[in-house]
């Protein structure tokens, strides 16, 4: 038997907002170091026999050297705790451009003990009582049913399969499409076990088919009311556990305002008190409904703002009606938001930030939209 502990999606360099930390560092990008050191010590208080990271460990391809270095102390202490780890690369952290390189290069080269699969190839790691098959971020999907079909057929008979992959599968459903990624069916995962990374959320897709789920939360469309952390899997019994991570920056929306028929009095009035609700340093979003255009604009937005200081980042999305009905000829952010995400995901996003361009794009658009309404 082999006790397995595997964690996904750590995403270490990712950057959201403008706060820093005392040093100087983007505060998010902090979070999420945090978030992915608590999630490798919690791994090894569950006396793994084995460590398993399913890919995306960094943001993009060209990780900073804070990622990087936080990733290295992280290999160093599973190394000294004395435990194989199998890593795989994700959509996040694969060089779209052949000859670019692999974060992952230089840590094999650095810990040549672990077994890090990254350069598009299936492997296939043999462990007392397992066999653990690794295929990692391809370029398309044929090369990926490849890796696929190369595990299927390389299955051991006197050790459990243990497949480890980056896709998405259309069984569960996403919040939103990301950069990159590979989608195929979960028929194509034919294996005895089979733990997922892409996915942010621990989810079951079938009885031995499960998303480990990421170690931080990313945003609104991430689930931010479910837990994350790592998940522990009993190779014998095929029982996989989740273990939350305590802690971890609160994502929050407020009990919406109703604002049809509110002077612009009240409505800063009822804006201002849901600030109450907002836990400090959190992130905050708060929804109105049938707002009047002219009470909106005589809001005093710097009381608004004053009132969200605590926060770590808030916004304030309106919609906004007519005396009778939704105005409908309106721009609205979804529609022009996803837009902007469609271009995104044609383009060429090496060495970029891509979610941080998506957020700014989408905050560029509600201003327009808030400025034309």
């Amino acid at each position: 038997m082999a006790r397995v502990v595997a964690l996904g999606d750590a995403h270490l360099g990712r950057q959201y907002y403008s706060r820093t930390t005392a040093d100087g560092a983007n505060q998010r990008e902090r979070d999420f170091e945090q978030s992915f050191e608590s999630a490798v010590e919690l791994a090894l208080s569950l006396e793994p026999d084995v460590v398993l990271w399913l890919g995306d460990i960094f943001d993009h391809p060209r990780p900073g050297y804070r990622a990087f270095r936080v990733a290295q102390r992280a290999m160093g202490k599973i190394r000294d705790y004395g435990r194989p780890l199998v890593a795989i690369s994700g959509n996040h952290d694969t060089p779209r451009l052949p000859g670019t390189g692999s974060p992952y290069a230089p840590l094999a080269d650095t810990f040549p003990e672990f077994h890090l699969a990254y350069d598009g190839t299936y492997q296939a790691f043999d462990l007392p009582g397992l066999r653990v098959h690794a295929v990692p971020q391809m370029l398309t999907v044929d090369e990926s049913l490849a890796g696929l079909d190369a595990a299927a057929a390389n299955r051991s008979a006197d050790r459990v399969n243990l497949l480890v992959t980056h896709p998405r599968v259309p069984e569960v459903e996403p919040r939103c499409r990301d950069i990159n990624e590979i989608e195929v069916d979960a028929e194509a995962l034919r294996s005895d076990l089979v733990l997922l990374g892409h996915y942010h959320v621990h989810t079951k897709v079938r009885d031995t088919v499960w998303y480990a789920g990421s170690t931080d939360t990313f945003s609104f469309a991430d689930d931010p009311g479910r837990s994350k952390g790592v998940v522990s899997l009993d190779t014998d019994t095929g029982v996989c556990r989740h273990h939350t991570l305590p802690g971890g920056r609160p994502l929050v929306t407020p009990e919406p305002v109703a604002a049809a028929g509110l002077s612009p009095a009240e409505l800063e009035a009822a804006v201002v008190e849901r600030a109450e609700a907002v836990p400090d340093g959190a992130v905050a979003r708060l929804f109105v409904d049938g707002a009047d255009p002219q009470a909106w604009r005589l809001l005093d937005h710097s009381r608004v703002a004053e009132a969200y200081r605590h926060a770590l980042w808030f916004r304030v999305e309106p919609a906004f009606l007519d005396a009778a009905s939704r105005v409908t000829d309106l721009p609205t952010r979804d529609a022009i938001g996803d837009r902007w995400a469609r271009f995104l995901s044609r383009q060429d996003m090496t060495g970029y930030d891509p979610e941080r361009l998506l957020a700014l794009g989408d905050e560029l658009i509600l201003a327009a939209i808030d400025e034309a309404s």
